[in-house]
């Protein structure tokens, strides 16, 4: 198990939670959140553990008391260099978008971000239950992509993307097996 505390006092500060949300989905962006907690009077946890209403009620205290930004892949970039790279892209971006130039950078996953240069970066498998900034990027990213995914169902209608918000279920490959695939679907993801 890892130390966290540990390396909290080996990374440089600001401290900065990233995680991404969306990966695993046939249709719409990839989103990342990166935070940084101003205080830790607060204990978040990972935003797949909470009702929507709870992530919103979350999100909104984030981004009141703390540093907190989502930036995204798109589904063109996703189909050009894959999920993977497309999921550390929008994780740089959301770190860049902080605007801060350096700092100590806890990733939610095995893979630190490729080209992020001048932060010192530790992957946490199991992050987003660990470490409290990734815990708080995971729900605001969630909460952002579910509003964006909520958005396009009006855009695309039939494909249910209000409800599974793109993922994988019985109902959106149904849709898509009746509809064919939109513009918002990944095109290099298996539909079967």
């Amino acid at each position: 198990m890892i130390n966290i505390d540990y390396w909290k006092e080996k990374l440089p500060y600001p401290h900065i939670g990233v995680d991404e949300v969306g990966r695993g989905c046939l249709a719409g962006p990839v989103c990342a959140g990166a935070v940084i907690l101003n205080h830790n009077n607060t204990n978040y946890t990972d935003s797949k553990l909470l009702n929507a209403r709870e992530r919103e009620r979350l999100s909104q205290d984030i981004y009141k008391n703390h540093q907190a930004v989502v930036s995204f892949s798109s589904v063109e970039e996703i189909d050009q260099m894959n999920i993977l790279q497309a999921s550390l892209l929008a994780m740089k971006r959301a770190v860049l978008a902080l605007n801060v130039s350096s700092g100590g950078v806890f990733v939610d996953g095995k893979d630190a971000i490729p080209d992020l240069d001048h932060f010192v970066q530790k992957p946490v498998i199991k992050g987003d239950l660990l470490v409290n900034s990734i815990s708080a990027a995971s729900i605001v990213a969630k909460h952002f992509r579910d509003q964006w995914m909520i958005r396009l169902s009006k855009e695309y209608p039939g494909y249910g993307l209000d409800q599974h918000k793109g993922y994988p279920t019985k109902v959106h490959k149904t849709a898509i097996q009746k509809l064919g695939l939109s513009l918002i679907h990944r095109k290099t993801f298996k539909f079967s």
